[in-house]
């Protein structure tokens, strides 16, 4: 395929897509009920009456907490592909394997040629089930550091304490809060 056609195909796969994009958002326009209201107009809050106006400040907290939600949830959504893999590969591993069953396993991980029970194929299964094991569990490792990271530097703590500590306990103690 020619370099001119790939760029044509892209042209027009973007063609179609923003057609489609457009097409869909102009026909909810013209069908889409319009009946504004002052109370439909209103800012929502959960299900509460809105105080105040909805142009403040919003605390950096929520995002700080969202983000490390969307950070931690993605890199779970990395463990499934590789539990699935490592529980063929188990499987394979096993002396008492079936066939029939072996076959379904090697189809699952893409392997043309089934490997019969010999011992070579049931020990480069097994490496290859410690091998990622270890994989897996350096990928935990680095999810482990960065949540620790978080939780230290306090962002998982929703009330954090700001600033020194009042002049009552610095007095308690016997010192002035200059000296501190």
């Amino acid at each position: 395929m020619s370099p001119t056609a790939i760029i044509a195909y892209l042209a027009l796969f973007t063609a179609v897509g923003f057609a489609f994009l457009f097409g869909a958002l102009l026909l909810g326009r013209f069908l889409r009920a319009n009946n504004p209201t002052p109370q439909k107009s209103e800012p929502y809050e959960c299900g509460e009456p809105p105080v105040g106006t909805s142009w403040i400040q919003f605390d950096l907290r929520f995002y700080v907490v969202a983000l490390v939600f969307l950070i931690f949830d993605v890199e779970v959504a990395f463990f499934f592909p590789w539990a699935s893999v490592f529980g063929t590969v188990t499987q394979l591993a096993d002396p008492q394997l079936s066939e029939a069953a072996r076959i379904v396993a090697c189809e699952k991980l893409g392997v043309s040629q089934v490997p019969m029970p010999d011992p070579l194929a049931l020990e480069q299964a097994g490496s290859l089930a410690l091998a990622a094991m270890a994989d897996i569990g350096v990928f935990f490792g680095v999810l482990l550091v960065g949540f620790a990271y978080v939780w230290y530097r306090g962002d998982l703590n929703w009330i954090r304490a700001v600033g020194h500590a009042p002049a009552a306990s610095a007095e308690r103690i016997g010192t002035s809060p200059s000296e501190q």
